[in-house]
């Protein structure tokens, strides 16, 4: 048996007998790995409020040789969402990037640009303030799987938007130009375009002082948000809930 120590991000629960929990853990040394919390829902001294999705966490647990499961003994937490006020909004978006982290990494596989991501949007999720944390997510998760366009060019033509609006298909991957755009596109404003610019190259804190209102960017956060469930070939729950925010 291997013992470890690491930090984590508490992704999701699932009840298995009476009091046991099966956990998902997107951790920062060994990537996203599951584990049996033995008697979890009963003990407030190891797991005490731990094991709330996007928890921030010191996990202690012991790998054995063969078994995918690893034994989760105990959770620190180093910082917890429910140590601020929640509101319905909030805990769409925390759901998001719970689900997003999910589905995308792959088991066993260290990700430590993702997880620094995660943490940045997590410091940034305020109640009543959650649209520049989900769109930069949102943009950078795209970018970190691999799975972004090219977005200054038609995906066709190669011709540059250069203030222009520019077109994206949920049956297609890529940002076309109005002559070739597809059938029932919808439109990226030039105003997102140098959004989602500023936010590749910049960090968070550095967006943070600007007026980031439900309707900034909305094209800009449903481009990736389409773009994470074509690739995915799902759809994601979370996402439902923050459209019908209207964001």
């Amino acid at each position: 048996m291997i013992a470890h120590q690491a930090e984590a991000l508490v992704l999701r629960t699932w009840p298995v007998h009476e009091a046991d929990q099966l956990v998902s853990l997107f951790t920062r040394d060994q990537g996203k790995l599951k584990g049996i919390a033995k008697s979890s829902s009963k003990s407030r001294k190891r797991f005490g409020g731990a094991l709330e999705p996007m928890t921030y966490v010191l996990a202690s647990y012991v790998e054995k040789p063969r078994q995918e499961l690893v034994r989760l003994d105990s959770c620190e937490i180093l910082s917890s969402p429910l140590s601020e006020p929640v509101d319905y909004a909030r805990a769409a978006a925390l759901a998001f990037f719970a689900e997003v982290l999910e589905e995308t990494l792959p088991d066993h596989d260290p990700q430590d640009p993702v997880f620094r991501l995660a943490l940045a949007v997590l410091e940034h999720t305020r109640a009543g303030q959650i649209w520049l944390p989900v769109t930069y997510f949102g943009l950078w998760i795209i970018r970190l799987m691999g799975w972004m366009p090219d977005m200054a060019h038609c995906n066709v033509c190669n011709r540059p938007f250069a203030g222009e609006a520019a077109y994206f298909s949920l049956q297609s991957d890529g940002l076309f130009c109005v002559d070739h755009k597809h059938p029932a596109s919808r439109i990226l404003a030039p105003a997102s375009l140098a959004t989602a610019a500023h936010i590749l190259r910049a960090p968070i804190a550095a967006l943070a002082s600007e007026d980031w209102h439900r309707n900034r960017a909305s094209d800009l956060r449903r481009f990736a948000m389409h773009a994470l469930e074509r690739h995915l070939e799902r759809k994601l729950h979370a996402v439902a809930a923050l459209v019908k925010l209207g964001g």
